[in-house]
């Protein structure tokens, strides 16, 4: 079951560049609207100033802290004025919209207050499909004022960010059951179980990228409670959803019956060569390229060896993708509850077509664990965690290794490099900071109170950590 507290040759990056496509400028030093900060999901950021210590007890560079659920798995992202947050409903903010439900919060950048949320009912179906109290799994997608994301039911959702509170109803969508100024604005709802027959594993996770006029997601389609039957294998692993109309513009179903658990990769997007790419892991343990125009399968990379048995030694793809400099790097791994084993990171060549499992292999490190982590590649250095609690830090050119540092605790979220620093968190509630580059040096740990299965996210001179139940909003205090 998936708790979805829950993703070899140097020469070829002489003549590969990528370009990361719709990235905010915001996403680098102000806003942080999705994921990843930007469609290539690189966890890297050039902002200035951000703490690298505080106090969560004595308030210490806590410019603010609000209140969440009791169980928050959604990674916050910021964007217009506005913190979004996926989590449950135990912190019932209407009495009206009582019990468990997943929720996607939205608070006030400047001080935390409470702006409006979004509710779901849980689907009638439980824990097949949709886990008791483990909330929105989703990190949104802000794009001119609308917050894309996914709700538990397994819905792509698109509301106003400002909610009622700008005092509109705007459509498609006007029969919303809750319309108070703290309730979100609905403007459509593509309902994958019913439009394109998915059937999600336990959680739909799917964290929105975008490119155009389209909203890339995963289905999270997956197996029954079996563990063995696939109920719906015609469904498709991708998505292409028109962010206008909300309608379906193109999928695809490499996967069919192989799924080997569930499918929790959220995708990422970049220009290669002279083609958009949407990129993402799937459930059979595969990575695999589509044009993110058309939706035309471009390449395939095997993240497992041919004599790997699952659940043993074979895994699937929780990570997200990330991309840099035309290669990309993700990591191998399975739900946590399956427990810790062997992982497989990669360097993929993504210019080749076909099954590039050869041919498109740039390097692999094998001494990383299980993974549901993102990389972050900054100046020729690959940082990317490890279930088992293990940071490594390796060259971005070959994947040779130049330190690797323990956490001592399990690791759900993943690294974020920003002014020379990393900060990576885990499940005891710790956040450790470490000096950027190729010797190890640990610059400090702080905790936070309760297990952090999110990322740092850094937005407008601020760092947002989200905790079990708690959003903090850090900042040195002047």
């Amino acid at each position: 079951m998936l708790m979805p507290r829950l993703i070899a040759v140097s020469a070829l990056f002489v003549t590969i560049a990528a370009v990361a496509p719709s990235a905010s400028p915001g996403a680098a030093e102000g806003d942080w609207p999705m994921w990843g900060g930007s469609p290539d999901r690189n966890m890297v950021s050039t902002m200035t100033g951000l703490p690298t210590t505080w106090d969560v007890k004595t308030g210490e560079n806590v410019k603010w802290v609000a209140q969440l659920g009791s169980q928050t798995y959604g990674n916050p992202v910021v964007a217009g004025g506005v913190v979004l947050v996926g989590t449950n409903n135990e912190q019932v903010r209407d009495p009206k919209q009582g019990g468990d439900r997943g929720v996607l919060m939205a608070f006030r950048e400047s001080d935390g207050e409470f702006l409006w949320q979004a509710t779901h009912e849980k689907l009638s179906s439980g824990r097949v499909n949709d886990w008791p109290y483990q909330g929105v799994c989703s990190s949104p997608l802000v794009e001119n004022g609308v917050v894309y994301y996914t709700s538990n039911r397994g819905e792509v959702m698109a509301v106003d960010l400002d909610g009622f509170r700008d005092g509109n109803n705007d459509g498609p969508v006007t029969d919303e059951k809750f319309t108070s100024e703290k309730d979100a604005d609905v403007l459509w709802r593509f309902d994958m179980m019913e439009e394109v027959g998915a059937f999600p594993h336990n959680m739909s996770n799917a964290s929105p990228v975008s490119h155009g006029d389209l909203i890339f997601v995963n289905t999270s389609n997956g197996q029954d409670e079996s563990h063995v039957n696939v109920p719906s294998p015609k469904a498709p692993a991708i998505i292409a959803i028109n962010k206008k109309t909300g309608k379906l513009a193109w999928e695809d179903n490499p996967v069919e019956d192989r799924i080997l658990h569930g499918q929790w990769s959220s995708p990422a997007v970049a220009t290669i060569g002279d083609t958009v790419q949407v990129i993402v892991g799937q459930g059979d343990g595969w990575v695999r390229g589509n044009d993110a125009m058309t939706g035309e399968r471009l390449w395939e990379f095997d993240t497992n060896p041919k004599d790997s048995v699952w659940p043993k030694t074979r895994n699937e793809v929780i990570s997200t993708p990330v991309i840099h400099d035309g290669i990309v790097y993700i990591a191998n791994g399975q739900d946590p509850e399956h427990g810790e084993g062997v992982g497989h990171l990669y360097a993929i060549d993504p210019t080749k077509r076909g099954d590039i499992t050869t041919t498109g292999l740039v390097w692999h490190f094998d001494k990383i664990r299980r993974s549901i982590s993102t990389a972050a590649v900054h100046e020729g250095v690959v940082y990317y965690a490890d279930f088992s609690g293990f940071l490594h830090a390796l060259d971005a050119k070959t994947g040779q290794v130049y330190w690797t540092h323990d956490m001592f605790a399990a690791v759900w979220g993943s690294p974020l490099v920003v002014e020379g620093r990393v900060y990576l968190g885990d499940e005891d509630g710790d956040i450790t900071i470490l000096q950027a580059g190729r010797e190890l040096k640990v610059l400090g740990e702080m905790n936070m109170g309760s297990s952090v299965y999110a990322t740092p996210v850094p937005a407008n001179g601020a760092l947002f950590i989200s905790g079990r139940n708690h959003l903090f909003a850090l900042s040195v205090k002047k």
